[in-house]
């Protein structure tokens, strides 16, 4: 037990997650634990597992592991590929480069398009390397679409159009793991093949579940798969999802909590849940630049809507400036990873966030930068109040010319 005294208040979870659950979701996760093989679980089962859907835009099946995002790149790598398969990769951060090791470390020959971080996974250099495979040797195309490491958001559907402009094969595989019900994704309009996404980001859970929504495209690559698996089995989680069931003990009070969190994302409105998380962003950027600070993300093209990546200025540690933030003010940021560790912070704008809260982590940061001594215009808090002011009057307006 800490001999410090108590910090009131609510702590402030700025990381690009797990983010900041509802007291809804709590209360539903809180329920007693029930017969994961009785017909009160089954209903619960057959309901979550059709609302599941939704956030993805698919009619197709959406599997659920018990596993973080991490299991779910694993089940979708195993069950459609065999082992010296070929892969392309794109590098837009830490999480794209950890995909590839799993990729190499599963017997898979992944290729990395490099990058230095500081764009999303660009099309044109993907439409470049598959015009060369005039064999279609690659059989998969793997893309974080959210890079919550570099800030960086990828392009999906241009990157399908590439693949449809060059009849290339390919299976086309997304991590949305921080974008699902924070990003617009559209699994079948996109003709995305393998969906992977994560409990504790925009769905507003804690970590332990893990998602794959399947095209029928790569239901019918894992029948051919050359991989052994067994608890990453689609087949064996579809065969008992069909009757509610699952083939061992799943993760009984997170789905609790999904079907509570699939409601409150469905009272927002997906519009409208896109649409604040792109204010937010906006409302974050503004204050960066207004601190003359610079953001990691280099073209506003591949802007990310979930988390802001800020370089400090030579000579500043991030991750001592982050412990700043934390001992005074309660607030944790997200820490620098891989190449950029100790040179920048990531200030995470998703989940159950709204104005205020945004504007509490930035008078956060913002007193983090003069207690640290990091060079800064004392503009950012300003900046962004401005704009979700101004944001706030054109949508008090809108609705009064539309009644």
């Amino acid at each position: 037990m800490s001999n410090r005294p108590r910090s009131p208040g609510r702590h402030f979870l700025q990381i690009p997650g797990p983010t900041p659950i509802p007291e809804r979701v709590l209360r539903a996760i809180d329920m007693p634990v029930i017969d994961h093989r009785g017909p009160e679980f089954q209903k619960i089962s057959k309901r979550v597992l059709e609302k599941a859907k939704a956030p993805f835009k698919t009619k197709n099946p959406v599997i659920i592991f018990p596993a973080s995002g991490t299991g779910g790149w694993e089940a979708a790598l195993v069950n459609t590929l065999s082992p010296g398969d070929p892969v392309l990769m794109f590098e837009t951060g830490q999480f794209a480069a950890l995909w590839k090791v799993m990729a190499t470390n599963l017997g898979l020959k992944p290729e990395f398009i490099e990058s230095d971080w500081r764009i999303g996974a660009d099309p044109a250099q993907i439409e470049e390397r598959l015009r060369q495979d005039k064999g279609h040797e690659i059989k998969a195309v793997c893309i974080v679409h959210n890079e919550t490491a570099s800030g960086t958001t990828s392009p999906i559907a241009e990157i399908r159009q590439v693949l449809d402009k060059l009849g290339h094969p390919a299976l086309l595989f997304v991590d949305a793991v921080s974008s699902l019900a924070s990003i617009e994704i559209r699994h079948d309009e996109w003709g995305i093949d393998v969906t992977i996404a994560g409990s504790q980001k925009g769905l507003m859970l804690p970590p332990g579940l893990a998602f794959n929504a399947v095209s029928q495209k790569a239901l019918q690559a894992s029948k051919n798969s050359g991989f052994n698996k067994s608890y990453w089995s689609w087949a064996d989680m579809l065969n008992n999802n069909a009757s509610g069931f699952f083939p061992y003990t799943p993760a009984t009070n997170l789905l609790y909590g999904l079907d509570v969190a699939l409601d409150l994302l469905e009272e927002e409105g997906y519009d409208r849940l896109f649409a604040r998380h792109k204010r937010h962003a906006e409302a974050t950027r503004r204050a960066v630049v207004a601190w003359g600070l610079e953001i990691l993300c280099k073209d506003p093209k591949y802007y990310s809507p979930v988390v802001t990546s800020v370089l400090v200025p030579p000579g500043h540690d991030a991750d001592a400036f982050r412990a700043i933030v934390l001992e005074n003010f309660n607030m944790s940021l997200g820490t620098g990873l891989g190449r950029v560790a100790g040179k920048v912070f990531r200030i995470g704008h998703l989940g159950d966030t709204n104005d205020l809260t945004i504007m509490g982590a930035l008078s956060g940061v913002e007193m983090g930068l003069e207690l640290a001594g990091i060079p800064h215009k004392k503009a950012g808090v300003q900046a962004a109040m401005a704009y979700l002011a101004e944001e706030a009057r054109k949508s008090t307006q809108k609705l009064a010319a539309a009644e």
